[in-house]
């Protein structure tokens, strides 16, 4: 599903036209308010990178290349708490080894988790039939 948003995380509505579009799984959660604790609904992390994000994805804009649905949960999961060295370049780690534990304590720390939701964002449905979404190398 894509939806247009406008705003973003800093909260200046200048950074993001009204026409942005961000892919959102369809059976993602809605979106939180602001503040509200985190769903898993995507929205902030496909819009654009936090800090974080923007180290391992090498880019400013676009969705985070470390996001993942989970199937499981049906929300999405920051793959920097879930498998961090994956993003890192260390992808045979294990992913209850002491590296990967040592990165996902800073890692949540850096994205403030626990802390609510901080995506000054608000998704709408498109109005015209939006086409498929491109694969996630692609974003």
């Amino acid at each position: 599903m894509a939806r247009s948003h406008s705003g973003g995380r800093s909260g200046d509505a200048s950074q993001h036209l009204a026409s942005d579009v961000i892919w959102i799984h369809p059976e993602a959660p809605t979106k939180p308010a602001l503040g509200e604790p985190c769903n898993g609904c995507g929205v902030c992390c496909l819009a654009e990178p936090c800090p974080l994000g923007m180290l391992v994805s090498l880019k400013r804009r676009g969705a985070c290349r470390a996001l993942q649905w989970s199937e499981d949960d049906h929300q999405y999961r920051c793959g920097m708490l879930v498998h961090p060295t994956r993003y890192v370049g260390l992808r045979t780690l294990r992913p209850d080894g002491w590296l990967n534990r040592l990165i996902r304590r800073y890692a949540r720390r850096m994205i403030a988790a626990g802390i609510g939701c901080d995506a000054d964002i608000e998704p709408q449905a498109p109005q015209t039939p939006a086409p498929p979404a491109p694969p996630p190398e692609k974003r």
